[in-house]
């Protein structure tokens, strides 16, 4: 039973949630008698508890997905692509309930949560489209001998394993294109966030989704569990995002069945500003792509690099409007900066800024947790941080800007590339072929060119380096859950 806030009782969460385990197209409390806690980072209470599953739920969970896997596959695509359009609909009809439910469990302000359930839904309504544009092709052999056909078949049943900072849209850019793709899934959230999965699961089958092709358990035994079920031969792909070391330990459980893998992992974005940039576009796009979900995202600017003509403008600039944000329950709807998930990200963030201030930084704003009930820490700016600093080298995933000077465009792109990640960089300059010219040098999957936000259903979304494997959205995105099958044949 879920124990809602006041504010939040009107808005139809308590009839979309479940909390029991979702295999087969059938609720189950699983064959742990515990429970998992679900908290409300904004108090620090807890909410709900769900079901715990053991090493037999997900092997269980496997089966069905197993099971349902040759009748979905066989479906006309078409059909497949109406019922994820069905799921955009039905998501899109019951939007402000599902931001209220992120906000609830996540902690992320309002705005936000809206934007990621916008965000969510469109991997629907844009798998519902590719699923029909699977295309293969057709060719003579160079000898002239025969032809060459090459077919995109459903990969089979696919894991999925999904982070807390966006419940809905991280399960939706996997779960929609290995609908698309013919596949069936077993999905794994993140027990900080299982309740917005939870939903889905109900509104998947509500649009026609048939049973077993969507499966969601959640686990407080994740290794035990995801080994058990990355053992078991049937299954053929994983899919994975979280930080890059829970990664590389995926990736050599998935060696030992040579299981397909894309990997969305760690991130430490530079967001280079040169002194002919626009300072308040600079401004407007650093609020973006760090204030965004309150800094707890893979792509938010982790590294601030500022020509020395605009540093200090920029500095101010970006402490005067950090310092305005108001921080408070996610769900209220005046805030603009929630809380952190949970105390041990509070704790790991004042260290951060600790050892950033003791090798010579200066705080401008913030830089204290807030103390009292809930999980808050202040938006802050430093400037004058070195490169030795712990949250120079490593995701803050927080609401922290450190600042950095530069002089010269190579020391900007040595200093930006200077990391063992690769996901997404910014770059801001009103000449656009500078701009061209350092987004090519950068070594990152993804640039936004004087943008803060570049994530799109329609782009490649995915990281180089230690940042990963694969794409997803776009065509590449289904892609990922196929086998390309080639066959030779002569008339």
């Amino acid at each position: 039973m879920l124990k809602l806030p006041e504010s939040l009782q009107s808005f139809g969460i308590e009839e979309a949630v479940k909390t029991d385990l979702y295999i087969d197209g059938a609720w189950r409390a699983g064959a742990a008698a515990k429970r998992i806690d679900v908290l409300d980072p904004s108090t620090g209470k807890s909410i709900a508890t769900v079901a715990d599953a053991t090493v037999e739920d997900g092997i269980a969970a496997v089966k069905a997905a197993h099971d349902a896997l040759p009748a979905w596959a066989a479906m006309a695509p078409r059909q497949r692509g109406e019922i994820l359009r069905k799921c955009w609909e039905l998501m899109i009809a019951r939007s402000e309930m599902f931001a209220r439910l992120i906000s609830l469990e996540n902690g992320k302000a309002l705005p936000d949560a809206r934007g990621e359930v916008a965000y969510a839904a469109e991997f629907f309504r844009w798998f519902s489209e590719e699923a029909v544009r699977l295309n293969g092709d057709f060719s003579t052999a160079p000898s002239g001998n025969n032809k060459i056909l090459v077919t995109q078949q459903p990969i089979g049943v696919a894991v999925l394993i999904t982070p807390w900072n966006f419940p809905a849209a991280m399960a939706t850019r996997k779960i929609a294109p290995a609908l698309a793709a013919g596949c069936s899934v077993v999905l794994k959230p993140a027990t900080e966030t299982p309740l917005t999965a939870f939903a889905m699961a109900a509104l998947m089958a509500e649009a026609g989704v048939p049973k077993g092709v969507v499966n969601v358990v959640t686990t407080s035994s994740a290794g035990a569990l995801v080994s058990a079920m990355l053992h078991d031969p049937r299954v053929r792909k994983l899919s994975f995002t979280g930080s890059t070391q829970v990664g590389r330990t995926l990736l050599k459980e998935a060696a030992d069945q040579v299981i397909n893998c894309s990997m969305e992992l760690g991130g430490n974005a530079p967001f280079v500003v040169f002194d002919d940039a626009d300072l308040g576009k600079a401004l407007d796009g650093a609020m973006l792509a760090k204030m965004r979900n309150g800094g707890e995202a893979c792509t938010a600017a982790n590294r601030f690099y500022v020509q020395s003509g605009i540093a200090e403008r920029f500095s101010r600039g970006l402490a005067e409007r950090m310092g305005k944000m108001q921080v408070g329950a996610g769900y209220d709807e005046a805030v603009a900066c929630g809380p952190l998930i949970n105390q041990k990200a509070v704790d790991r963030i004042a260290d951060l800024v600790k050892d950033a201030v003791a090798k010579g930084a200066t705080v401008l704003t913030g830089g204290a947790p807030s103390g009292g009930d809930g999980f808050y820490f202040p938006p802050t700016v430093l400037t004058g941080v070195t490169g030795d600093a712990e949250m120079v080298r490593d995701e803050i995933f927080g609401p922290i800007a450190p600042i950095s000077i530069f002089e010269t465009i190579d020391e900007a792109v040595a200093l930006s590339n200077d990391s063992e990640y690769g996901l997404i960089a910014y770059v801001y300059t009103e000449d656009l072929k500078k701009g061209l010219q350092v987004a090519e040098r950068f070594e990152a999957g993804m640039v936004g060119l004087n943008r803060g936000l570049v994530s799109d259903p329609a782009a490649p979304f995915g990281g180089v380096k230690q940042s990963g494997l694969g794409r997803e959205g776009a065509h590449h995105g289904i892609l990922e859950f196929c086998e390309t099958k080639y066959i030779a044949v002569s008339w």
